[in-house]
């Protein structure tokens, strides 16, 4: 056989990476950054709403003289107006703003009262005996102050921006650990199979995202009206349109939510929305020849309880109390609706012969403002009784697993001594994929903080980061 002179092998061409490598690479870089800021937000907005959730089970365990009460034999309920008496005789020059019933025979009845140097406090009343058995200031209790940090981290406006702002970008997050996780399931596999180092709590931190992913995405978007930028832009374009985000009772003119029950209904305000703006407001109607609040009163708190419970109102139910100085305020009786949004109804009643006024209920509310009552009640684990309760509990619990195995998965793959953080290499191809660039707008659109934020990551990125040597290879911004 002769000899064939073959053509010279041409030099092989370096191997362009494909495109789903070039995406993976990228969306993991955006997932491991955007961590960096949601971490500890999520970390603290998951450890506080765990808090909130078990309020009922760790407060009375905290303050069991306070939230406890045995009857003795021989003894019954005294009636309330006569609790709500001696709660003024002891807390001179207070004023008392609202009153919760027990929830059963071992609980107090709660008054919520101002007292004379302006200060709220939880007041709460053996019904038995009766007497005063201690106050709280609800804002620092251990719920309230979980509150008050899962609102805006204690810090007023700008608090309350910085969470917004992580729950924005937590949205992110999630979407690219579901890319991540369906991208990645061949390779986390052929990990575990060789036994490679981090491979079992890369899966479980996987597995766990892929369903605390879905949880998480309800807890942001039914968390997001709220928040002082979308949800008061929100409602303002609502309220332009003739509807309403709230359930805002146009006729009550008292507030009787308390810190530790926020399950009440958010429609106690005297800011009447546009919508509702030519409803007539529901008033008492003084005898005549009556001059002032304190002439002539027929009605009392008892029978404003008795009243609503004819109207068919839940028990425990929590009377909004007139105003002493006021002769047109109304009993604003609010039935329990913890484990049912749409049971939510408020009676006001004439506090001098005793009849109802009007009522305003779920019913009532703009069918926005249905939509949102009923995520407030998915988001605070309430709307499906105990299902929804553990769902959430479990959600809680699995973010902070997340929070957890997501930064230690980093801690064991940095590069240790080589002077950078260990980033994934890549970047998102904007330019050659539209379709990005639209979810990208209308991401920023929809959540007007994440864009600023994402324009500014993108600005940073492109004229520092890369820029500057030492940063681009902390970074690993080449």
């Amino acid at each position: 056989m002769s000899d064939v002179l073959l053509p010279a092998r041409a030099p092989a061409r370096l191997r362009r990476p494909r495109p789903g490598g070039g995406w993976h690479r990228a969306v993991w870089r955006w997932h491991f950054f955007a961590s960096f800021l949601v971490v500890p937000i999520l970390l603290v907005l998951a450890t506080t709403g765990l808090i909130y959730l078990f309020r009922f089970q760790l407060e009375p365990m905290l303050h069991p003289a306070l939230m406890r009460v045995e009857q003795q034999p021989h003894t019954i309920a005294q009636p309330f107006s006569t609790q709500v008496g001696i709660v003024e005789s002891a807390y001179p020059g207070s004023t008392a703003v609202s009153m919760t019933e027990p929830r059963d025979q071992h609980s107090p009845t709660v008054v919520s009262i101002v007292t004379a140097s302006g200060r709220a406090r939880d007041v709460y009343v053996d019904p038995y005996v009766p007497e005063v058995l201690g106050s709280l200031d609800p804002d620092r209790t251990l719920s309230g102050t979980a509150i008050r940090i899962h609102r805006d981290l204690m810090a007023g406006k700008w608090g309350d921006h910085v969470i917004e702002v992580g729950v924005c970008w937590a949205v992110v997050m999630a979407l690219t650990g579901y890319y991540l996780f369906v991208r990645g399931w061949r390779a986390r596999r052929r990990a575990r199979r060789s036994k490679g180092s981090g491979a079992r709590l890369r899966s479980r931190h996987a597995l766990v995202g892929a369903f605390a992913g879905i949880g998480l995405l309800t807890l942001l978007v039914t968390g997001l009206p709220w928040t002082g930028f979308w949800g008061a832009h929100v409602q303002s374009l609502a309220t332009k349109h003739g509807s309403s985000m709230w359930s805002m009772d146009p006729g009550a003119i008292s507030n009787p939510t308390s810190t530790l029950d926020e399950s009440l209904p958010h429609s106690h305000t005297q800011d009447v929305p546009w919508a509702l703006g030519d409803t007539e407001v529901p008033s008492s109607q003084p005898p005549s020849g009556g001059t002032g609040a304190g002439e002539h009163n027929v009605a009392s708190v008892d029978t404003a309880l008795t009243v609503a419970d004819q109207a068919g109102l839940r028990h425990p139910m929590t009377v909004a109390l007139p105003s002493g100085d006021d002769p047109k305020g109304v009993y604003s009786v609010i039935g329990y609706a913890f484990d049912a949004p749409s049971d939510e109804r408020t009676v006001h009643i004439d506090r001098y012969g005793g009849q109802v006024v009007s009522t305003y209920g779920y019913a009532d509310y703009p069918l926005l403002a249905k939509v949102v009552s009923q995520g407030i009640g998915l988001h605070e684990g309430r709307s499906l009784g105990l299902w929804s309760f553990w769902a959430s509990t479990l959600m809680c619990v699995g973010i902070i697993v997340m929070c957890v195995t997501g930064p230690l998965m980093w801690w064991r793959r940095r590069p240790r001594g080589a002077g950078r953080i260990g980033a994934p290499r890549g970047r998102m191809p904007i330019r050659r994929t539209p379709a990005l660039a639209v979810l990208l707008v209308a991401l920023g659109v929809f959540l007007p903080l994440l864009g600023v934020s994402l324009v500014a990551v993108l600005l940073l990125d492109q004229l520092v980061l890369r820029r500057v040597p030492a940063l681009t290879r902390w970074f690993d911004a080449g």
